[in-house]
């Protein structure tokens, strides 16, 4: 199981599949909560997920195809795009350096 602390969070991307809406909505919800921390949020298909990311958030239909692209990234799964308790697994961590796991 990966980890990282939410201190040495700079970048997370918001994989997808369908290029549905709703994760567009879930990037821009993201970057709000946590572009005050420092923290960059982009979006890209969970199959051109680019380098560099700290922490991947993605459905967890999509997980395994995340891991196997980024495999020494840590990926967040959540079920539902709004009020997942993953996202505030992740903005808990940014603020307050705690550390987040898989």
């Amino acid at each position: 199981m990966s980890s990282i602390e939410g201190s040495d969070i700079k970048r997370v991307v918001v994989a997808c599949d369908a290029g549905m809406g709703s994760s567009v909505l879930l990037t821009s919800q993201l970057s709000r909560s946590l572009s005050p921390h420092g923290v960059s949020v982009e979006h890209a298909p969970v199959d051109r997920i680019p380098e560099g990311a700290d922490v991947v958030v993605c459905h967890t239909g999509l997980v395994d195809r995340a891991r196997r692209r980024v495999p020494d990234t840590v990926v967040v799964g959540f079920q539902m795009f709004m009020g997942d308790p993953a996202f505030t697994r992740l903005e808990e961590a940014v603020r307050d350096g705690s550390t987040l796991a898989e």
